[in-house]
């Protein structure tokens, strides 16, 4: 037997199964929210992992293609490594629910969402992480939950709760907020330049939402709840923190960390730590927690320096930016580029055009994201913060901050009809000390500018920290925040939007969640300050897209044809359109509703095979002029190509105005020439003539005529 419990959420059946399957995990359930179903396990190791200074929390978020009815594409029939959107989930489950565990806690803890069927309609990601904080609630794991997470549309200027897969395709807003019983723990949105205010009531309307379901997890816990297991502390003692600052007092720690030079700061550290590694080097158990130690004494010092003296590490105001700067151009031949740096934080990011055909193709859960026109990467290089180690590939860190700033940019981005092209921003990190992916968005927006995309509006992004008091009324918001404020903070709020509004939010915290003045305080922040960044540091640089794509970049042109014609432009088994690429160079893709783009390099080239195309689907009428190809001679007359597959005859009598003896004589295989359509008779075959006089239009016949007259 196994307990079921149901609640009506967003006018779907949100239903938990306990005790039904994976009874040997420390928690599980099997959630249904309408016919979505995923199964959600929490599990715990019985001892902690010995040499980490880190709670060990894995969270997998796995996606099976027979959810939806598909086999995996390609050789492998089989899931490979996790998609982008995985990666994404995996993130979004993660980020509120790591706070909630045991700062002390080193036991590792793998939080597993299987997807197994999926409703359009009813979320996977949002069923997983429901599920995740669940499993994790009524399990023996230690964990300060529950927590619960409500997506959020705007369609018609309502908010819709869950929305519907209709819906999100009409919503201005993709909005998710996490929440405890008292605060906002955590907020992921990309938006239609959604205005400030708006947002706010938005967060605080999921936030709302939140509380009726962490009523119904209570009932859950109330009745399969598992006493919480104790577990090994690995807290750093507080004999140690005694002696440490007796060799380093407070005073000299501030002085250590008072710096805007990341690599002062280090070698100060690296100096009392090696000084402290001296006087403990006979205590073992100390050493073994002394970089945790050092770390927490760090931080001690930092948040008070911010929270009581009113101190920023650097010296900064707690609303002032760091040094700005940024240029465009700096890599050639590349289809556009540009660099912004703010303080030590650098972002080169570079931009290339292509074809659409080159967007890249999904396979993935969601029926209704099948292609992606638009595609930023992010690359984070260990040189860019001054250590080494080989390079594996992107990390989920370096994903997520990819795909935040493609959500930032999307927004403001033209229509394929307006630029038919596929894009690729990649970030490259040539130096880090905090936020990234917020110069990412700045140097992509300005790097598509560059390169010639008309993107509607200028985007920037900025960061927001936190340090916290005693009480939720003390707390100190800063603006721009660099690494040391991130590691030792409590919150990196990032926001991205133009002037009128805001087009993506990202928020890690590592407290128990967010009041409302301290979420309308960040925000107004963020406003504040990416206006500056785009009115003195962006816009200098470049203030609007480049009238033209780079010389560089491919260019394209885009006709429509009738679809029932595709097969004529393709010819039997592509010899038609394969023979125009060959003649023009050019790289042609046609679309089943009749779209045809033809791509390259050489403008007048484009205009050939445009022409050529057009020939071929345009109905050959008497009276057309053409000028085509002679393919074939016979010893009454030539015939002309006038399109693939479309010939004509010009009769003896009609290659000249005087009489001919041999066609020969006027024309051979292989001379292009001009022809008139003289009639089509009624077995369908076109008769052409060369006669000067045919070719004469209306106007210059009767002028010929006067003169005639005239003599």
């Amino acid at each position: 037997m196994y307990k079921k419990f149901e609640m009506e959420l967003a006018g779907r059946t949100l239903c938990v199964d306990v005790d039904r399957v994976a009874k040997q995990a420390n928690g599980a359930v099997l959630m249904h929210y309408g016919d979505t179903t995923v199964l959600c396990t929490a599990t715990a190791s019985e001892k902690p992992r010995e040499g980490i200074d880190f709670f060990p929390l894995s969270v997998e978020y796995n996606e099976r293609l027979y959810s939806v009815g598909k086999i995996p594409g390609g050789f492998n029939k089989r899931e490979g490594k996790a998609s982008e959107n995985a990666v994404l989930t995996d993130r979004v489950i993660d980020r509120p629910m790591r706070p909630l565990f045991p700062k002390d806690y080193r036991n590792d803890v793998t939080l597993e969402n299987l997807v197994l069927s999926v409703d359009q309609d009813c979320s996977p990601e949002l069923t997983a992480m429901l599920g995740a904080a669940i499993a994790t609630t009524i399990s023996d794991i230690p964990f300060d939950g529950p927590i619960s997470t409500t997506q959020v549309g705007l369609v018609g200027g309502e908010f819709v709760y869950n929305p519907t897969a209709a819906q999100k395709e009409a919503s201005d807003l993709a909005l998710t907020v996490a929440s405890t019983r008292e605060k906002v723990i955590m907020i992921e949105a990309g938006a239609n330049e959604v205005p400030e205010q708006k947002m706010i009531e938005a967060i605080f309307a999921a936030h709302e939402v939140n509380q009726k379901v962490i009523a119904f997890i209570d009932t859950i816990v109330a009745e399969c709840g598992k006493e919480k297991h104790t577990y090994e502390s690995c807290a750093v003692p507080e004999e140690l923190f005694a002696a440490i600052r007796k060799i380093v007092s407070p005073e000299a720690m501030e002085e250590a960390v008072f710096t805007d030079e990341k690599q002062v700061r280090e070698e100060n550290i690296r100096q009392i730590t090696g000084q402290l590694e001296e006087a403990f080097a006979e205590n073992g158990e100390w050493l073994a927690v002394l970089g945790e130690a050092v770390y927490q004494y760090q931080k001690k010092t930092v948040r008070k320096m911010i929270l009581k003296d009113g101190k920023r590490p650097d010296g900064r105001k707690m609303d002032e930016i760091r040094h700005l700067s940024a240029e465009v151009d700096l890599i050639p031949r590349v289809h556009g580029s540009a660099m912004f740096t703010r303080g030590q934080t650098q972002i080169c990011n570079v931009c290339t055009l292509a074809p659409l055909s080159e967007q890249q193709k999904l396979d993935g859960l969601d029926e209704n994201e099948v292609s992606k026109r638009y595609m930023h990467h992010y690359n984070f290089p260990s040189y860019s913060v001054g250590e080494t180690k080989p390079s594996r590939g992107p990390g989920r860190r370096e994903i997520g901050h990819g795909a935040l700033a493609e959500r930032a940019l999307i927004p403001v981005l033209p229509s394929e009809a307006e630029f038919p092209y596929a894009i690729r921003t990649v970030s490259e990190t040539f130096e880090s000390n905090g936020s990234t992916s917020m110069a990412s968005t700045c140097a992509s927006c300005m790097s598509l500018m560059a390169a010639g995309v008309p993107i509607k509006k200028m985007v920037a992004g900025i960061s927001c920290g936190l340090v916290t008091g005693d009480s939720d009324d003390e707390f100190v918001l800063l603006t721009d925040i660099q690494g040391l404020e991130d590691f030792f903070g409590d919150m990196d709020f990032k926001v991205t939007g133009t002037r009128e509004g805001i087009t993506a939010i990202q928020m890690d915290i590592k407290i128990h969640g967010l009041t409302r003045p301290i979420v309308e305080g960040a925000i107004a922040r963020c406003r504040q300050a990416r206006l500056f960044i785009m009115d003195t540091c962006m816009k200098p640089a470049i203030a609007e897209p480049r009238k033209e794509v780079n010389k560089y970049a491919p260019k394209i042109e885009q006709i429509t044809i009738d679809p029932q014609k595709i097969g004529d432009v393709v010819g039997k088994q592509g010899k038609v359109i394969n023979k125009i690429i060959e003649e023009t160079g050019v790289k042609i893709d046609i679309e089943d509703d009749g779209s045809v783009s033809v791509c390259g390099t050489d403008k007048e080239m484009i205009a050939k095979a445009v022409k050529i195309i057009e020939s071929i689907v345009t109905d050959i009428d008497a009276g057309q002029i053409y000028t085509g190809k002679v393919v074939r001679i016979m010893n009454f007359g030539a015939f002309v190509e006038l399109a693939p597959n479309k010939d004509g005859m010009v009769h003896i009598s009609k290659l000249s105005d005087k009489r001919v003896a041999k066609v020969e004589d006027v024309v051979n295989i292989g001379d292009e020439v001009t022809v008139k359509v003289m009639e089509i008779d009624k077995m369908g075959r076109v008769n052409l003539s060369m006669r000067p006089g045919d070719l004469a239009g209306k106007e210059e016949k009767e002028k010929r005529e006067r003169r005639r007259e005239d003599r």
